[in-house]
């Protein structure tokens, strides 16, 4: 899933080596600068619908159906599309395909409403159609999850009449909706950029170029997809492969910036070209002047031509598995949950602590951390049963242990879905004294044995471990040692910070927000598999933190199955 990877993701680039150069820092402050342009990864899904014993058989009825297609948020629908009208039939099978994007990181309920087209409307067009007029068949209600992943991606449901006072739901049929990635959703473009006689930027040193990539939206709004590493002092760069999802048709912005550690990085000069162009240019071996918007003239759309140029050096068509692809053929993604009982979260039993359990059901923070990740990810999960553990109590008439289970149990962590991590949260709470320090060093390594285990058993299963905390670790090297072995493991680690502290030095563990990790061994990371940040970080978009930490997961997997070349085989 997702719109671009680098060479940065492939075979080996995170492999046993040297610690962060400045560069490495550079690019990872860089990635920062293309996610506040609003980067996000999504797949384009096309859904195929198809019904079965429509309206009341008992009268062997037939209708003409049309199916209208909504998303739902809050309860407020917003229709998708809507398929054609099928003539005489109870059992359709619909051509219209309905288009929308796929994105992980959320929640995306679809409501599904049939309608029976009056004969007198035959000749008008599905979208002019008035609704209010027509007679409503049933109803459907499922997350687009739900469908991803089902084997096949083939989902089937009742068709209800909740909210219209039918009678009697079970005559009123069946909905089937099978979900397929768009074609270009498995097509990959690789390429290599080079640039000549950029422009000086730095007044002490020559630039320090990287390129932004944008994929140009029907508004002509630029969606940042892809950044190539800053080349460090060069003014004739040239940048590692990088790997995008597009289609021939697609325009893109390419832009040149001079990096700031700041985040205030310089336009170098820009082009926009359709992928069709810079495969004409690969094959040309042609550059293409940069431009930039010119400083002083009126027209918003004059721009000054630059002597620096951009070429393509190398282009490559190929297809490829996808993250759907692993999913609906039965890869499990698996949550694990360790939450923080040291004492700096205050007397559970007074309100001002963050473990206090609010009698009107209002969640704490923890507890909202915990929800929002478990309700995206107990879709990808069959079985629901959720090892759970805490850390930095002291047990009853036990020593401090900074893995525990919380289900109270001696040998078996895992309890039954998100509830069962809600009841054996507060049961634990009133088991344990909270202690202290906050050491992660041991949970780390418990939840990277259980990922080793199930890679010796041969499953297909990726694990997500959430960390909920809130204070900075006193573990900083037996973490980090813990988070490099993770990485050769089946397993992301998610730290979600709650409370008021100064988290600025957790940040050290975000490979987004800090430099390369390195162990007491010598050894870097073999990919990226952590994320840190505070609940209390918003962002403008109106996606919460903690579903922008679920949004890197199905990078993170990707990059786990191609790097030891695990195939999706259902």
């Amino acid at each position: 899933m997702g719109n671009c990877c680098s060479d940065e993701m492939g075979a080996g680039r995170h492999s046993v080596g040297p610690a962060a150069s400045s560069a490495d820092a550079a690019s990872t402050v860089a990635d920062r600068f293309l996610r506040s342009r609003g980067a996000g990864a999504s797949t384009q899904i096309e859904l195929s619908l198809s019904a079965s014993n429509l309206g009341d058989q008992e009268y062997f009825f037939k209708s003409n159906p049309i199916v209208v297609v909504y998303s739902s948020n809050d309860g407020a629908l917003e229709e998708i599309g809507r398929t054609e009208v099928i003539v005489n039939s109870s059992s359709p099978s619909w051509n219209a395909k309905i288009i929308l994007q796929y994105q992980f990181e959320v929640l995306q309920p679809l409501v599904f409403h049939i309608y029976d087209i009056d004969p007198q409307f035959h000749e008008v067009g599905e979208k002019m159609l008035k609704l209010e007029e027509q007679q409503f068949l049933g109803e459907a209600i499922c997350n687009l999850s739900d469908v991803i992943t089902k084997q096949n991606r083939l989902f089937t449901l009742k068709l209800g009449v909740s909210e219209h006072n039918l009678p009697n739901p079970s005559k009123f049929g069946e909905l089937t909706v099978q979900a397929e990635e768009s074609a270009g959703s498995k097509a990959l473009m690789e390429m290599v950029f080079h640039c000549s006689d950029l422009e000086i930027k730095d007044l002490l040193s020559k630039s320090d170029p990287f390129l932004l990539i944008s994929r140009m939206s029907e508004n002509g709004t630029p969606v940042p997809i892809c950044k190539t590493e800053v080349r460090k002092n060069d003014l004739n760069p040239k940048w590692k492969p990088v790997i995008m999802n597009l289609q021939q048709e697609n325009l893109l912005m390419i832009e040149c910036f001079n990096f700031s550690s700041n985040g205030k990085h310089d336009l170098v000069g820009k082009i926009v070209k359709s992928v069709a162009e810079l495969e004409n240019m690969y094959h040309s071996g042609n550059g293409e002047n940069f431009f930039v918007p010119a400083s002083n003239a009126h027209d918003c759309h004059s721009k000054e031509v630059l002597k620096s140029q951009v070429y393509v050096e190398k282009y490559l068509e190929n297809s490829r598995h996808t993250f759907i692809d692993y999913i609906s053929a039965g890869c499990q993604l698996n949550l694990m949950v360790a939450i923080d009982y040291t004492a700096s979260n205050g007397n559970p039993r007074l309100p001002d602590s963050l473990h206090y359990i609010d009698p009107s059901g209002r969640p704490n923070a923890y507890q909202r951390g915990i929800l929002e990740i478990g309700d995206i990810l107990q879709y990808y999960d069959p079985a629901k049963r959720i090892p759970s553990w805490g850390y930095g109590a002291r047990p009853i008439d036990g020593p401090v242990s900074h893995c525990f289970n919380l289900n109270g149990s001696t040998y078996q962590p895992e309890v039954e879905g998100i509830q069962g991590i809600m009841s054996a949260y507060i049961s634990a709470l009133r088991n344990v004294s909270l202690a202290g320090p906050t050491l992660f060093g041991p949970l780390l390594s418990t939840a990277t044995a259980i990922a080793s285990q199930s890679l010796t058993n041969n499953q297909q299963k990726y694990f997500i471990l959430l960390i909920v905390t809130d204070g900075v670790v006193t573990d900083f090297q037996e973490t980090i040692d813990a988070i490099i072995k993770a990485s050769d493991f089946p397993l992301s680690i998610i730290v979600v910070g709650v409370g008021g502290a100064d988290f600025k030095e957790m940040e050290f563990l975000d490979p987004n927000k800090g430099g390369r990790l390195e162990s007491s061994t010598g050894r870097v990371a073999s990919r990226d598999v952590i994320q840190f940040a505070p609940m209390k970080d918003v962002h403008g978009t109106g996606i919460s933190i903690v579903q922008s930490l679920l949004a890197e997961i199905p990078g993170q997997f990707m990059t786990y199955m191609r790097t030891r070349e695990i195939q999706a085989i259902s």
